[in-house]
């Protein structure tokens, strides 16, 4: 939660920027009842999608589902940092930001998390230093035969890790055992005592996006194994959540950013003049990059591999991308194994030809799916079309679905009519493209589901902040501690005190988070759809929401405590539900009137 500045400065801030007038700057918006509908600056569409809506003082697009409030869309819009929005918002309404006001936790952990980013910094200098003394002799040999020129060794701070040396050199440098061994370049056990993450490997070290070294990866000499190693995880070190690379690409005046698989890739693509490439950290690409990616541009070009992994890492990273509301297109390096060996036997300019041909990658997709298939066998060939069906099935903007449809037909020589059909098929059943994997991954399927109780605490939570007298009918039932969700339970605080003084804040809880990642989840939560928006089928569904909350929250109470009074409780509260099932009792919502 935010805690640099108090919650009434942040409300201030906030409430001095009506959201219509700071989007309408950089978005047409066109009024539609009682909101704002307009083009998502977040994803590209040709239908509006993207609403903002005044009384609440907050946005959300149905496309890609970025929302929030008014901080979270600066901070998106403009790449900025949570303090960084506050401080261009304050500035915008003329208020004056006091210097930081953190709470000593808050404190103390962003002291930590500073302190191992120094060591990670520390680390770097000494691995760099190594790389130039005799036994960094063979790491710097490996470096130069891979034709990299000293300038770029400089630049990405290329060096090496040895057998031994970097504990004692941090102890010198006055870091504690403590925060050395959470860095994950030092381990211990009580048999062996201490030993370096690291040692005989080149090293790469891992800025964030902001140029803050976080971790390493580091590639064997020799014949050792993994050939590829990254830091653990720690405070400051997530995979998911970073790109190496990325915080070059993201000031280069390319129109795209350049995804591929390795460093290597990465260093020789710089050096040839591609400042925009980056690579995920020896993991498959992630919704967390993607989105990543999607805060500095909205096109990218994938440049993996050109063997049969690389091409089916190609096809599942295109629907993680799409989802991102980014364009991706496929760059053909064959017979080339990766850019490095392209660069290396055909020059920048060969890579410059090969960009501007890339193909759009669900095209390139759909063609792998094709060459799966051979035409002459009527099972295959219709295996093919289904499966290309799925595919664009998975394509959530119409329009665009619509194209690609008339595309697939034309170049594929399959009747559009029935092509449409079969795709209509598709999303009737609910097919998406993220359930559709190449043959040879069908292992490692991704099927990302909401748990039913998690839904229903978050359907409660959306009855809560859209009918005002959902509070009453529940608040003798229902408290935060009936949302056992961890996100869920925070927003249930905040909520029930708000409305038991009377007054609901959606953009208000939005601003407790710093992170966008928790801003639009959270704004996600009070857009959970409501299906149902009158009549007895709403009393319902937030009939059943609560009894369903009420009787998982006294099961794990039964389960959790053999305290009489607590069980007693329980039991009256259990009698209670069987009897609201019983009488068939509906809790009745008043339908809030729409404003014109």
């Amino acid at each position: 939660m935010a805690a640099r500045y108090s919650e009434e400065l942040l409300e201030e801030v906030r409430s001095s920027n009506d959201i219509v007038q700071v989007v309408g700057e950089v978005v047409q918006l066109k009024r539609a009842g009682a909101n704002y509908l307009g083009l998502c600056p977040f994803h590209n569409e040709k239908t509006a999608s993207f609403t903002v809506t005044p009384k609440k003082q907050i946005f959300y697009c149905f496309g890609c589902h970025a929302g929030g409030n008014v901080l979270t869309f600066v901070m998106n819009y403009h790449n900025m940092s949570f303090p960084e929005a506050v401080q261009y918002l304050a500035d915008r309404a003329g208020i004056a930001l006091p210097k930081e006001e953190w709470s000593p936790e808050r404190k103390s952990r962003e002291d930590h998390r500073e302190v191992l980013r120094k060591i990670q910094k520390t680390a770097a200098g000494y691995f760099y230093y190594m790389l130039r003394q005799p036994q960094g002799e063979a790491a710097l040999r490996y470096l130069t035969e891979r034709q990299l020129s000293d300038e770029t060794i400089r630049k990405f701070g290329l060096g090496f890790a040895g057998r031994g040396g970097l504990y004692q050199y941090l102890k010198k440098k006055g870091y504690a055992d403590q925060d050395i061994m959470e860095s994950g370049l030092i381990t211990y056990d009580e048999k062996r005592g201490t030993s370096e993450k690291f040692w005989n490997r080149v090293m790469f070290p891992i800025p964030d996006s902001r140029g803050r070294i976080i971790g390493f990866g580091g590639r064997v000499m020799g014949d050792g194994l993994p050939k590829y190693m990254n830091s653990p995880e720690t405070e400051i070190f997530n995979k998911r959540r970073n790109l190496f690379g990325l915080h070059l690409a993201r000031a280069s005046r390319r129109p795209y950013i350049i995804l591929c698989e390795g460093y290597m890739d990465v260093i020789s693509l710089h050096q040839a003049g591609f400042d925009c490439a980056v690579a995920s950290l020896g993991t498959a690409l992630t919704e967390e990059q993607a989105r990543l990616i999607s805060r500095f541009t909205k096109n990218v070009r994938l440049l993996y591999d050109s063997d049969n992994a690389g091409r089916a890492a190609a096809r599942r990273a295109e629907p993680i991308l799409r989802e991102a509301g980014l364009n991706s297109e496929v760059t053909d390096l064959s017979p080339y194994k990766d850019p490095d060996e392209l660069i290396k036997a055909m020059g920048a300019e060969e890579m410059e030809r090969r960009l501007a041909g890339s193909r759009d990658a669900l095209l390139f997709s759909i063609d792998a799916l094709e060459a799966e298939h051979p035409a002459n066998d009527p099972r295959e060939k219709t295996a093919f079309q289904t499966g290309a069906a799925e595919l664009l099935a998975g394509v959530s903007d119409e329009l665009l679905r619509n194209n690609y449809i008339e595309a697939v037909a034309r170049e594929k020589r399959i009747p559009e009519d029935l092509l449409r059909r079969e795709v209509n098929r598709c999303l009737l059943r609910g097919t998406k493209a993220e359930n559709y994997r190449p043959p040879e991954d069908v292992s490692k399927r991704r099927e990302p589901k909401t748990d039913g109780y998690v839904l229903s605490q978050r359907l409660m939570l959306a009855f809560l902040a859209k009918y005002p007298d959902a509070y009453e009918k529940v608040k003798g039932y229902l408290t935060p501690a009936d949302f056992p969700d961890p996100l869920c339970h925070e927003v249930a605080e905040g909520l029930f005190d708000q409305l038991a003084n009377g007054e609901v804040s959606e953009a208000r809880l939005i601003g407790r988070y710093e992170d966008l990642e928790t801003q639009q989840m959270v704004t996600e939560i009070f857009h959970t759809e409501l299906k149902l928006t009158d009549g007895a089928e709403l009393d319902r569904a937030f009939t059943d929401t609560a009894l369903k909350l009420m009787e998982a929250s006294v099961n794990e109470s039964f389960k959790a405590t053999a305290d009489p009074g607590i069980l007693q409780e329980n039991m009256r509260k259990k009698q209670k539900i069987g009897q609201m099932k019983k009488q068939k009792t509906l809790l009745h919502l008043e339908v809030p009137q729409e404003e014109e």
